[in-house]
């Protein structure tokens, strides 16, 4: 018996080796059929939200899509296995322009991305696209890929010159992203202060026309629309386009006249695998082909002299911001690793200008050429959409018709230099977009709180002072600030608790609160910024799920004390008392060290709610309020604070729409009017109410409205 790799006689055995192949081309086409989906979903998510320039949700450039494009591409880096047949032919083609596609597609992608892992995932990127185009050039020199030479040979062309195209494009990346953020926020001012022109204009519809600027500014500055909408990635779509055609025009020849192309006899080592491949890529092909093919088209589309768009004067000049990062980076100094003489200083400085001088030749040229690629694809289409004409002008007559009775949102838009003529195309493409969120959010209303609010509605906010007595002794030295959501969940832990409430009645409470910590948790984590209240909002938290979930309060049960009718509520709150002061005492000696060292806000969750139900059970004692009595004055404290906290959306809202990074900020303002949509109800009844005269900080704070109506209650 021969030794493991060797025939009986000693010598190798080749043939073991090839044995795993095919599971190898199994692996390609798995991994090219999970790009194929993750564009696949890119085009669904894109045709239902109606974003036609498609951005990159769940293909983009990253760890796990290279090491995806990596092994997809393995048949084309394989330099010694033999591949006679045309299906395995045809699989070498189909990788190199498989990786065009994939490169086209993830364009959109490199705007999301922090400078750090930009430059990580392009260098990556170009190392695997060089290796790949240099091994392809061996097989075309040793025979191994013996067919279709020209149609790879172009393919090599159109992928290196995407490279090119997709690294220089990432340069502007930092440049565009400081240009607009200087942009948003001048324009977010103005679209504060601005006022409705109608002065009955209510809370509801102001937060509706700020939304809507607010969405046009967050939208067109969205760094992936500003790549997907440049000419670069414009000239992309054309290039992918061209790769899947040449792959389209090889496998058509191949099919149709195989023996001119002289196909040689016998299979590969990687047998069937091989066809398995190659169906998945052409899959992957035909699908990742769609979105830079639309992004061309659309541009082209606009820009067709039917529409009238007569610039042509400005059509070829580059604008500063593409060469802007590297004209700035010849005049920074050098960093202070670099060490030597002034003389080496100095020639380490030339080279550097030298070298980013070629860069600004080539960005140049670059764009120079995407230009005229856009230019021609203009000149050509024209001639083919030239039938449409007079429909296209009636549609976009009516078009501005109807959006003349609108916003004008076209000051809100936010865009680069050169892009003044798409300013009417983005206006009229998102000019419905919040009225859409808006109308999702309708959909999903919080009927119980809704039903709450209404049923126990009064004029005013008095129950966020009546809740708790500053009369009330505290349990220490010290008296932590309070947030909106512990003292709502512990007067809900307390109705609970009640002996003879209607079971209901309870549940219709349960319910409402539910709804109504959904929102609460959301505001207090926008307008606790600098974090203080972050204990007490995790003391509410971890209370709450007891309380929904088990009727329990720190292991209290509830529903035991609700129980016994024998007992009055008067009795029920004494035990609750009595249990915080327990609770309160074996936290505190348990963190003693901490509780002294740190502020009250700082304390432990269960010292903080502990506070709060001896504070809130002693301030019901104090009223003398019994039975169903006590439990309607304990509703109308609830739905005080539930109106007071949601009396900030305006603040949530604008303050979401700014501090939100920019990456995610066309996904903040969307979820902020969808949840406008939701609450706009509910804002309706708050309006009805009289809400207090409060600077914007004073109003996400509740013990600033409770020291409000302590002032204005003893005046």
């Amino acid at each position: 018996m021969g030794k493991l790799g060797c025939d009986a006689h000693g010598d190798l055995n080749v043939t073991e080796f090839s044995k795993p192949l095919p599971s190898i081309g199994i692996y390609v086409a798995s991994a090219s059929f999970l790009c194929a989906l993750s564009m696949a979903a890119d085009l669904l998510h894109g045709f239902r939200h109606r974003k036609f320039w498609f951005p990159c949700n769940f293909f983009s450039l990253n760890a796990t899509s290279l090491t995806l494009i990596a092994v997809g591409i393995k048949l084309s880096l394989d330099l010694n296995t033999s591949m006679p047949s045309r299906q395995d032919q045809l699989s070498k083609l189909s990788s190199s322009v498989f990786a065009c596609i994939v490169m086209a597609n993830s364009m959109p992608s490199l705007g999301i991305m922090e400078t750090k892992d930009l430059l990580a995932n392009v260098v990556a990127l170009g190392i695997l696209i060089i290796t790949l185009v240099v091994n392809i050039c061996i097989q075309l020199g040793t025979g191994a890929i013996y067919v279709f030479w020209k149609e790879h040979l172009f393919t090599l062309f159109l992928m290196l010159l995407m490279l090119l195209i997709l690294c220089f494009s990432a340069l502007t990346v930092p440049t565009t992203k400081n240009l607009l953020e200087l942009k948003y926020k001048k324009k977010y001012e103005i679209a504060v202060k601005e006022c409705p022109v109608e002065t009955e204009t209510t809370r509801v519809m102001k937060l509706k026309q700020d939304l809507m600027k607010f969405w046009m500014m967050a939208h067109t500055c969205s760094p992936q629309f500003v790549m997907a909408r440049s000419v670069t990635c414009t000239a992309s779509g054309f290039l992918c386009l061209l790769s899947a055609l040449t792959l389209g025009e090889a496998m058509v020849q191949s099919y149709l006249r195989p023996g001119s192309l002289g196909f040689c006899n016998g299979d590969s080592d990687y047998k069937w695998s091989t066809t398995l491949a190659l169906v998945s890529q052409t899959t992957a092909v035909a699908i990742g082909s769609i979105a830079p093919a639309t992004r061309w088209f659309t541009a082209v589309n606009f820009r067709c002299p039917i529409r009238g768009n007569k610039y042509y004067g400005e059509e070829f000049r580059v604008e500063s911001y593409w060469t802007q990062c590297m004209a700035e980076g010849k005049e920074r100094p050098l960093r202070a690793w670099i060490f030597g003489g002034r003389r080496w200083r100095k020639s380490v400085h030339d080279a550097k200008r030298r070298v980013l001088d070629g860069c600004i030749v080539i960005q140049y040229g670059l764009v120079l050429a995407s230009k005229v690629i856009r230019f021609a694809s203009v000149y050509c289409v024209s001639r083919i959409l030239i039938c449409f004409y007079f429909s296209i002008r009636r549609r976009s007559s009516d078009e501005k018709e109807s959006g003349s009775t609108k916003l004008d949102l076209a000051r809100f838009v936010l865009h680069l230099e050169g892009e003044s003529e798409l300013v009417e195309l983005m206006v009229r493409s998102n000019c419905e977009a919040t009225d859409h969120w808006i109308q999702n959010g309708r959909k999903n209303q919080p009927r119980h709180l809704i039903e709450f609010l209404e049923a126990s509605r009064s004029g005013g906010f008095e129950g966020i002072l009546d809740f708790d007595s500053y009369e009330v002794p505290s349990l220490a030295s010290e008296e932590p600030p309070n947030c909106w959501a512990l003292p709502l969940v512990t007067l809900t832990s307390i109705a609970v608790a009640l002996p003879n409430i209607k079971a209901c009645a309870l549940k219709k409470l349960l319910k409402a609160v539910d709804e109504a910590l959904v929102y609460v948790n959301k505001f207090e984590h926008v307008l606790d910024m600098r974090g203080d209240l972050a204990n007490a909002r995790k003391a509410a938290e971890v209370v709450w799920l007891g309380v929904d979930l088990y009727q329990k309060w720190l292991d209290v049960d509830l529903r035991k004390l609700s129980s016994k009718q024998e007992r009055t509520s008067e009795e029920t709150l004494e035990e609750l008392v009595d249990i915080a002061k327990k609770k309160f005492s074996e936290s505190w000696q348990a963190n003693l060290m901490v509780c002294i060292k740190q502020k009250a806000s700082h304390w432990p969750m269960k010292i903080l709610a502990a506070n709060s139900m001896y504070r809130i059970c002693q301030t019901m004692l104090e009223n003398n309020r019994r039975g169903e009595d006590l439990f309607k004055e304990m509703e109308r404290m609830i739905s005080d604070i539930v109106s007071g906290c949601l009396a900030n959306t305006p603040l949530v809202i604008s303050m979401k729409c700014l501090v939100t990074a920019v990456e995610v900020r066309e996904e903040s303002v969307g979820k902020a009017a969808l949840h406008l949509g939701r609450t706009e109800k509910i804002l309706e009844i708050i309006e009805k109410r009289r809400i207090p005269e409060l600077s914007p900080d004073q109003m996400g704070k509740i013990d600033e409205w409770r020291t409000f109506f302590r002032f204005h209650l003893s005046v």
